[in-house]
């Protein structure tokens, strides 16, 4: 009766619906969780960052909808290139093992995703003090 027309549907109840988070919510939790990376990974992400500024413009291949595997793989190389001959540029007397590139490149691989889905999501690259 009358009391039929006054109860509210239940999936009328919640603003959003169940599941659904704002970008910019989670861009501010990725931000924090960047905060939270050992110092050596936070040097990393900021070259990274630093690298895919370069490539960030309309039509950039990082904005594809389905970013082409091969082309991702093969920015990882490059960059662990450079990174590797700014290190060595570094520490003249220090030779890092060839062990410790492999390694990095998957680290350099899951750091440069991270920050292209940022970039793809409206994340805008800010100078953070870490």
């Amino acid at each position: 009766m009358d009391f039929e027309r006054r109860v509210m549907p239940f999936y009328m109840s919640y603003p959003e619906p169940y599941g659904t988070v704002k970008d910019d919510t989670v861009l501010s939790d990725l931000e924090y969780l960047h905060q939270t990376y050992p110092a050596e990974v936070r040097k990393y992400h900021r070259r990274i960052a630093e690298i895919l500024d370069k490539m960030d413009y309309e039509g950039s291949m990082i904005y594809d909808e389905y970013p082409d595997r091969y082309t991702l793989w093969h920015l990882t190389e490059n960059i662990v290139k450079i990174m590797r001959q700014e290190e060595e540029q570094q520490q003249l007397e220090v030779a890092t093992s060839q062990e410790k590139w492999e390694w990095m490149e998957n680290l350099v691989q899951v750091l440069l995703c991270d920050e292209v889905y940022k970039r793809r999501h409206g994340g805008k690259r800010r100078f953070e003090i870490f």
